[in-house]
């Protein structure tokens, strides 16, 4: 999945391409057969795979055995999912479970049912595996309201370069560990192949540096992680940040960039050869370029631009929420523990199905290797399906590099806003303001297309009318307390 519209989305690996599932628990062994009562209904965000209905006949026979439900999943794309979840939760529709859209607002509204004490009683086994900061970044007002996918709980930002291009032209990327570091070798290439995106970026693109930002990376509110990370700032007023808005612009006039960044939706796959350079972000379960490598069918290679931080928006990256309307919340919450804590299900759900798209390595109990029938929107993706860890490696995946993947989780650094949830109530028209603001100027400015010197002034002042002082007070004073808290 292209890195900007996962952002775009969370306000936030790209991992297998395709979809995902949600269903799971770690309950009784009930045996008897499953009535339509007993269907748990689910919303779901992406295109459904092409043999949707033959995964879930596997998966629904485990759930049944395992659980006695069903689970029955309605898939959303990912264009229109925030709009119907919208109006699906405003309306009171009654649903089980689903994709978390908006988690902190839309909980601080109660859309979501309290997990607190529901996700370690009827989920204990996958509960007990998530790392902390998964738990401290999805608290809201103290109380729990999700329950997240153990997966990548750090990430990085990465450049992407197709490495068949790069051999082509004998180009190397040493040495790269900043967009600047990447213009020697965008410029060689954009001269052997003008018509070829040297930096594949559309729409939705933000540019990356060492930040969080407690509402989203599309919002003026930032922590700077190299400065002091005890205030709130505006990215946008940010010597560091700036620079980097002025690579961006100095690259599209150079011709480095789509001429249509800032309007086009265009796809760049990771397969083929439509592009040299794009943006990604890895985590430890991405074993450095392999799983970026096995869904594009071709070698990857990435240099890190970030550091590896633990932080609210990859705690909160793929949330599965139950609904505050549901008639079967400990149910909910058993399906969401089985599909955290099952191998068999999960495996089956991520890999596809055994024997035809993956079989294991004789002799092993947790090593796979891929078949023919394994191909694209034949599986649900691993990053927002389930456990991570509880998922088996294909042979290439050494021992050394999962000692390497835990110990990389270990030395993460942790997000000074991990856990820091604003609360919107007193300044909920002046955000409306800000976020439309932003809308205007947003991809101008991070696809390079507009001159950052000549824009951030116009963008200031937009800000100032809009409110802006207000919030960055309020949120400052939050912020304050959170620390002392800590």
């Amino acid at each position: 999945m292209k890195l900007w519209k996962k952002l775009a989305f969370t306000g936030v690996s790209a991992l297998l391409v395709g979809t995902l599932a949600a269903c799971g628990g770690s309950g009784s062994k009930e045996q008897a057969e499953a009535s339509d009562s007993d269907t748990l209904q689910m919303y779901q965000i992406g295109d459904k795979p092409d043999n949707f209905d033959q995964l879930m006949e596997v998966a629904n026979k485990r759930i049944e055995k395992e659980i006695g439900a069903k689970v029955n999943i309605n898939y959303i794309g990912w264009g229109d999912y925030e709009k119907k979840m919208n109006v699906i939760i405003s309306s009171g529709e009654n649903y089980d479970i689903a994709f978390a859209n908006n988690y902190v607002s839309n909980a601080q509204k109660g859309a979501f049912a309290d997990l607190t004490e529901l996700a370690p009683k009827y989920a204990e086994k996958a509960y007990n595996d998530l790392d902390e900061a998964y738990i401290k970044g999805n608290l809201v007002n103290g109380k729990l309201y999700a329950f997240p996918v153990n997966g990548n709980v750090f990430a990085q930002q990465v450049l992407t370069f197709n490495k068949a291009l790069l051999d082509k032209y004998d180009l190397s990327i040493d040495g790269i560990q900043s967009y600047v570091d990447a213009e020697k070798v965008l410029k060689e290439f954009h001269e052997k192949e003008p018509n070829t995106a040297a930096f594949a970026i559309g729409q939705g693109f933000k540019v990356q540096g060492n930040f969080d930002y407690p509402l989203g990376n599309t919002l003026p509110f930032a922590i700077d992680l190299d400065g002091d990370d005890s205030k709130i700032i505006n990215q946008y007023d940010n010597e560091t940040y700036i620079g980097l808005l002025r690579t961006m612009h100095s690259w599209y006039k150079q011709g480095l960039i789509p001429s249509d960044a800032a309007t086009s939706n265009k796809d760049y796959p990771l397969e083929g050869n439509t592009w040299l350079m794009r943006g990604e972000t890895q985590g430890p379960y991405d074993y450095g370029d392999t799983i970026l490598t096995n869904a594009a069918k071709q070698e990857l290679v990435s240099k890190a631009i970030t550091v590896p931080l633990k932080s609210t928006a990859q705690a909160q990256m793929a949330n599965f929420v139950v609904s505050n309307t549901s008639k079967n919340k400990e149910k909910s919450v058993e399906l969401l523990g089985l599909l955290n804590s099952d191998p068999e299900l999960l495996n089956g759900l991520v890999w596809g199905i055994e024997g035809e798209a993956w079989e294991k390595v004789d002799g092993s109990e947790d090593k796979i290797k891929l078949l023919d029938g394994y191909q694209p929107n034949t599986h649900m993706s691993a990053w927002n399906t389930g456990n991570n860890k509880i998922l088996y490696t294909q042979e290439s995946i050494t021992d050394d590099m999962i000692a390497n993947r835990d110990q990389s989780i270990a030395e993460a650094e942790t997000s000074p806003i991990l856990g820091f949830s604003f609360n919107t109530d007193n300044v909920k028209t002046e955000l409306s303001n800000i976020s439309n603001v932003m809308n205007q100027y947003l991809d101008g400015l991070n696809t390079g297309t507009v001159d950052p010197d000549e824009t951030l002034p116009k963008l200031k002042e937009a800000l100032d009318k809009a409110g802006y002082d207000k919030v960055l007070k309020e949120m400052q004073k939050q912020y304050d307390e959170f620390r002392q808290e800590q």
